[in-house]
């Protein structure tokens, strides 16, 4: 079951677990999941308001609020200590509400009786969300942290209807999920164009905050293509100010039509509750995650197998480059797309199928996007060079994380290092491969601390040049004048990783 608070590049983020929680005591069991055929597709009749009316928007809240559902799960974890569990689920329970049990009190907090401390037991926890029916047989598009782990889904309608729902398939890289009921002509809400938002626009976030259901909220986009917040691994997220409270995952942001735009999944909170910065799953990213979940009860994505990261001043120094723009090919996995077409690592991506690169992870959005078997043009730098190349998309594997976008953090000098053979116990701990010399401690705040050099990384080249040894990292480094910058190619737990030092 996900922690409804994490900690997200040092701040305060409450992501994800927007689903309000409740604990008793019970018994172990699983979720399931099952693949179905694609379903109709809902064509409702779209409202036409654009901007706000004297009576507000009513005849959207009308039109919407049927389709959005509360979603019960019934989970269970188990625990090694009884006491320790409860202890556990309360601490996350405090971190989120800002207080002893929430705003619930005590009592949403019963602890089971069974088993004493240090023995095993099990806990049957629950939680609460919402979700979007979008096909009138009973399809319903949610968040994949309401229902991860559940064992039971019961979906209930605003009116008062309840079901037995069913997990389709879920995919916690962008945190969404398909879950279906046994129902026709049910309402739904229909699908709308996400890529035509624009900042300053009215949107209205729909759900069930709090358990409190069929609640609408009015806000504005406040910004589009959120990325890098560290709460999925592909985000390209809607920002907004509509009210968004645990309780609204899964739950639908609508535009003044009433058409889906998004899929309210994480807010920014400090205190755990709503300060007006909301995201939502945008429809252009969360439709083909649906249609694919339905039709193959998992997600198909493009994959070029290779590790990429964005560029620096530093780097794009180092590389002979103008500017910070493209992708650089940090790591190519071997008989991977890439390899095949003979992509290599230090290659800088400028530009997919024509459309530039602007940094990694809009590259990271644009291949996955790609129908497996696409043949697609690449055009890279190399060597100051450009070159263009034709690579086949193929499936990106479930077990790896090829083509996932790094940031090299890279801005400062290079000293303070001390390095010591890569020996193959060494190499084995430390999860990596080949040859190299281990950083084996590093100066606070010295130069290469300040550059990202990090103990335990592995560093294979410098300026190009192969690092196999002690010796040849001395040889090498002794090269480097003061005041130049070092390109230094590094494996940090078997990713490799690109960084830019000043000497």
């Amino acid at each position: 079951m996900r922690q409804p608070v994490r900690q997200t590049i040092g701040r305060a983020i409450a992501v994800a677990a927007l689903s309000a929680l409740l604990i008793w005591g019970g018994q172990s069991l699983a979720p399931s999941h099952a693949s179905s055929p694609v379903a109709s597709t809902a064509t409702p009749v779209a409202l036409t308001m654009s901007a706000a009316p004297s009576n507000g928007f009513t005849e959207v809240a009308k039109a919407v609020t049927p389709a959005v559902v509360n979603i019960t799960t019934v989970m269970v974890e188990k625990v090694a200590d009884g006491r320790g569990g409860q202890d556990e689920l309360r601490e996350r329970m405090e971190e989120f509400f800002g207080g002893p049990g929430g705003p619930f009190g005590p009592r949403g907090f019963r602890g089971p009786q069974g088993p004493g401390p240090g023995e095993p037991r099990e806990h049957r926890g629950g939680g609460q969300g919402s979700g979007v029916i979008v096909s009138p047989d009973g399809y319903i598009l949610t968040n994949n942290h309401v229902i991860e782990g559940a064992r039971t889904v019961t979906i209930t309608l605003p009116d008062k209807r309840e079901f037995a729902g069913k997990i389709v398939g879920a995919d916690p890289k962008t945190d969404l999920a398909v879950v279906k009921i046994d129902g026709q002509n049910l309402p739904t809400v229909s699908w709308g164009d996400a890529t035509k938002l624009q900042v300053g626009e009215y949107v209205l976030a729909v759900g069930n905050p709090f358990g409190l259901n069929s609640t609408v909220t009015l806000g504005i986009v406040s910004a589009l293509g959120r990325g890098r917040m560290g709460i999925t691994q592909y985000e390209d997220f809607i920002q907004t100010d509509a009210a968004i409270n645990p309780g609204n995952s899964g739950g639908a942001l609508v535009n003044t039509k009433g058409e889906l735009v998004g899929i309210n999944t994480a807010i920014f909170s400090q205190t755990g509750g709503y300060q007006g910065v909301g995201f939502a799953v945008p429809t252009s990213m969360s439709k083909p995650i649906y249609e694919s979940l339905v039709k193959n009860g998992k997600v198909v994505r493009g994959f070029l197998g290779v590790s990429i990261q964005d560029l620096n001043q530093d780097l794009a120094k180092s590389f002979g480059l103008k500017d910070a723009k493209g992708a650089l090919i940090s790591d190519v996995k071997d008989d991977g797309p890439a390899s095949q077409a003979g992509l290599k690592q230090g290659d800088i991506i400028t530009a997919y199928q024509g459309v530039p690169v602007e940094d990694a992870v809009a590259l990271q959005r644009q291949v996955t996007k790609t129908v497996v078997g696409t043949k697609v043009t690449i055009r890279v730098i190399r060597e100051g060079h450009e070159k263009d190349l034709t690579v086949i998309v193929s499936e990106q594997p479930n077990s790896t994380k090829i083509a996932k976008a790094e940031t090299g953090e890279a801005d400062y000098a290079f000293a303070g290092v001390a390095v010591q053979e890569l020996d193959r116990n060494t190499a084995k701990e430390l999860g990596v491969k080949g040859k190299g010399v281990v950083v084996t401690a590093v100066e606070p705040d010295s130069g290469a601390e300040k550059a990202g050099v990090m103990r335990g990384d592995v560093i294979r080249e410098i300026n190009r040049q192969p690092v196999k040894s002690v010796k040849e990292f001395e040889k090498v480094s002794s090269r480097l004048k003061k005041g130049e910058n070092a390109l230094i190619l590094i494996d940090r737990r078997g990713n490799a990783l690109f960084l830019s030092a000043k000497i």
